[in-house]
């Protein structure tokens, strides 16, 4: 079969780590219950950032949130290795900037996901990821956001949405824990 996954906030902790940062560089002492309560994918309101403010930094911010000890989600390199040992094809395709996807796929390695050439695609809009998973005819896609599964409800993809705080309204599957995914696929 063959596998899709989104990277940030579906195989990694992008956002939380980013929250961590942003305490950091702004030197306020946030709880991260506030972050668990979040409604939107943006982080910056707890901190009391406007939406111009949190934009900024969000993109002054990237190499330190891309590329230094963002946390793997416990089990997804377990699991998507294993899907690689039984035989399956697993593909990443991110929103990343362009810029950024060399050295994200590199990091992804470096975090032990398995990445075969061709597998791994960048450099697009949300919105345009729907054309290269619609491309790549694939069996099972996982994202974290509910657009992006929408627009594939009418194609032959089964589609899982990783739990985040912002998506708990959405109908889909869900994944929680990634230790889950392998005995669905199974079912």
């Amino acid at each position: 079969m063959r596998f899709g996954f989104d990277i940030d906030d579906t195989l990694i902790n992008l956002r939380e780590h980013a929250f961590q940062l942003y305490k950091t560089k702004l030197n306020k002492e946030v709880p991260i219950e506030e972050f668990h309560k979040l409604q939107r994918v943006e982080i910056h309101e707890p901190f009391g950032l406007s939406e111009e403010e949190g934009n900024k930094m969000w993109k002054s911010s990237l190499e330190e949130i891309y590329f230094t000890d963002c946390p793997v989600f416990p089990g997804a390199v377990e699991t998507v290795n294993r899907l690689v040992e039984l035989g399956h094809e697993v593909f990443y395709i991110t929103a990343r900037p362009k810029k950024h996807g060399e050295r994200t796929k590199q990091w992804m390695i470096e975090q032990g996901f398995p990445i075969h050439t061709g597998h791994f695609f960048y450099g697009m809009e949300d919105h345009e990821k729907i054309h290269i998973i619609k491309d790549l005819y694939l069996d099972y896609y996982v994202d974290d956001k509910p657009t992006i599964l929408e627009t594939l409800s009418e194609e032959p993809i089964k589609v899982y949405l990783k739990d985040q705080s912002y998506n708990r309204d959405s109908r889909f599957n869900r994944i929680v824990d990634w230790v889950e995914f392998l005995p669905i696929i199974n079912e």
